[in-house]
């Protein structure tokens, strides 16, 4: 199912881990003015717990949703009250998540992938990423961002970019952000005379036709991967949110989201906001 709603999926751990989640979780729904549905994601009772108590997983399930409750409500002193709903489910968390996504109802996920213990590992949340039927935001529990200024996106010239220019309009108008569209160039010819900087100036003025502040930066990678070049350009302009589109590419471990994706996700601290081919309608309040 896709329809469109203004709601956000938030996975929080009610602990300590999970404050660092929530924060950033907030910051972005007080600006997108968006409900938030928060989830715990909690272990399923053996078999032989079930077959001698029946109601077992139900009491377990009512316990979290207390617990989950008591600790957000008791974080956030009060505020933002009539934007949450809290929600808990059995089972594995990538698998319950990619669920929920395609179930429908949410216009992106929020997940920590600072790896924490007992939270979801590189490789969970590369598969999430790659498979979930709504875009993801990746935050990291210890980097807060409280502002966004700039939002960088990074460009491969084989990839389609129309979803990434349509999300990168919401959140530039949302926070009155310029976008910085950046590519990494191997070749050694002159940057303007490159295909990258041709695809990156349409993009340009795609944005500034919607009144976005927009500048295009080619980089030489001068030997060095095309995640590592674009690392160090995140790293120097300090953004507040970057935007990638998924690579389609497959490998054993069936994550799809190919390297570069990865190492952009995982690389840097700041928060990333991942779209891939699916095709869902954008936020109620969205406007060109």
């Amino acid at each position: 199912m896709r329809y469109r709603t203004n709601n956000i999926l938030a996975l929080v751990r009610p602990n300590k881990e999970g404050e660092g989640v929530l924060k950033q979780t907030l910051f972005f729904q007080e600006a997108l003015g968006m409900r938030i549905f928060i989830y715990n994601i909690i272990d399923e009772p053996s078999f032989f717990k079930r077959l001698f108590n029946p109601k077992i997983s139900e009491y377990l399930q009512k316990e979290a949703l207390r617990h989950l409750q008591e600790v957000v409500e008791q974080s956030i002193q009060g505020k933002v009250r009539d934007n949450l709903t809290y929600r808990v489910k059995m089972g594995n968390p990538g698998k319950v998540l990619l669920r929920q996504a395609k179930m429908g109802g949410y216009e992106f996920m929020i997940i920590d992938k600072s790896e924490p213990e007992g939270g979801l590992t590189r490789e969970e949340t590369d598969k999430i990423i790659s498979r979930s039927e709504c875009p993801v935001l990746s935050v990291n529990k210890n980097y807060y961002v409280g502002e966004i200024k700039k939002i960088v996106i990074p460009v491969d010239i084989s990839q389609s970019t129309k979803k990434k220019l349509l999300w990168a309009t919401y959140f530039a108008k949302k926070y009155g952000a310029t976008i910085k569209i950046v590519s990494s160039l191997s070749l050694n010819i002159s940057a303007k005379k490159s295909l990258a900087w041709k695809n990156a100036e349409k993009l340009k003025q795609i944005l500034l036709e919607r009144n976005i502040k927009c500048d295009v930066d080619i980089l030489k990678a001068k030997g060095k991967e095309k995640h590592e070049v674009i690392l160090d350009y995140i790293k120097k302009e300090n953004p507040g949110l970057i935007i990638l589109r998924t690579h389609q590419e497959s490998n054993m471990a069936g994550t799809q989201i190919g390297k570069f994706v990865s190492e952009i996700v995982h690389g840097s601290q700041i928060p990333v906001f991942t779209v891939n081919r699916f095709l869902n309608p954008m936020p109620v309040d969205f406007e060109l």
